[in-house]
């Protein structure tokens, strides 16, 4: 959202809906950011090459960084570690109503009043998939000298899970809104793949929409980096696709600080970078309770729909530590592989 200080005016009061409205779909950015999203929006070709190759010069610094903080945290994933066929034992866990007498581990359950099965560590790879929003709305930032574009941060996260993967054993692909990704062909990292990859993807000015559930095969594993400001009920479409598919998704919600807390005072001018309408807000300091109710209602909405349908959901702003959101997704990884079922 464009926002432009007026001269300040009394306070208005504004109703809860035009207040979700305003959490669900709207931000701030410079004149400059306007008129480039609108072009983004418009499929110009000059902006989006422009826009794109600004993209592929930052590509080589986040692989670096990316690459540096997977190596900080790679003790916190262990790709291979979930049961399936192989012949290392894993664990034993208590036996599930209806699983075949021939699966309890007679030696185990006789230590006990309970049933236990054997397990075996899987010894074939899995593959997860990555999706990176590439909407008009992650080319932003509230503070442009300070905090990275929201964009730029969800490809961090995604190049750094990615070198974890390829670290511990794991096939990683990426997928967009229209499908499967194919990765340049070389025996480079899969960081730098995937990098340039989301290179020529940023060149189509078609990044718009959400990613379809049908685009992944059944009962894979999905990482996603977006900002999740598009429509209640196609986010939750989306989590009910996936969930329908058995598709778990390890959700990264990527959120600019000025987006929760609404900093601004004064009359403001609000226009939206997705066509949505311009907004004219006087005292909007008045405003800011009311918003933080709403924005945090909308939080714990997607949190439970995602939850609901068996995906975790991790919210992350740009100004916090990149290595502890990365920590946190592959204890989650971790955590949903080690069940091996859907």
């Amino acid at each position: 959202m464009i926002v432009t200080n007026d001269t300040p005016s009394s306070s208005g009061a504004l109703s809860s809906g035009f207040l979700a409205r305003l959490a669900g779909k709207m931000r701030s950015a410079s004149s400059a950011t306007r008129r480039d999203n609108a072009a983004l929006i418009s499929g110009d070709p000059a902006i989006v090459a422009s826009e794109a190759d600004r993209l592929a010069s930052t590509l080589s610094s986040l692989v670096l960084e990316a690459e540096r903080i997977a190596t900080t945290v790679s003790a916190g994933l262990h790709g291979q570690r979930r049961s399936g066929p192989g012949e290392t034992f894993w664990q034993y866990r208590p036996a599930l109503p209806g699983e075949p007498v021939t699966c309890i581990d007679w030696r185990q359950s006789a230590r006990s009043h309970k049933a236990y099965v054997r397990e075996t560590e899987a010894e074939h790879a899995q593959t997860i998939y990555l999706w990176c929003d590439l909407s008009p709305s992650m080319i932003w930032s509230s503070q442009p000298s300070s905090l990275p574009l929201k964009r730029d941060r969800a490809i961090l996260l995604l190049l750094a899970v990615a070198s974890l993967l390829e670290r511990s054993g794991e096939r990683v692909r990426l997928v967009s809104p229209n499908g499967r990704v194919d990765l340049p062909l070389g025996a480079g990292r899969i960081a730098s793949r995937i990098a340039l990859a989301l290179a020529s993807l940023a060149k189509q000015p078609d990044e718009s929409t959400l990613l379809k559930g049908s685009a992944l095969p059944p009962y894979s594993q999905l990482v996603i980096a977006s900002d999740l400001l598009a429509p209640d009920r196609e986010v939750t479409t989306l989590f009910r696709q996936l969930a329908g598919s058995g598709v778990r998704a390890h959700i990264l919600q990527i959120i600019d600080p000025a987006e929760r807390d609404l900093p601004y005072s004064g009359r403001i001018r609000f226009e939206g970078l997705e066509n949505e309408p311009d907004l004219i807000l006087p005292a909007v300091e008045t405003l800011r309770p009311d918003y933080a109710g709403v924005f945090a209602r909308r939080q714990t909405r997607l949190r439970t729909i995602a939850e609901g349908c068996r995906h975790t959901f991790q919210p992350h702003q740009t100004d916090t530590s990149t290595a502890s959101a990365l920590l946190s997704l592959s204890a989650s990884l971790s955590g949903h592989r080690g069940g091996g079922r859907p």
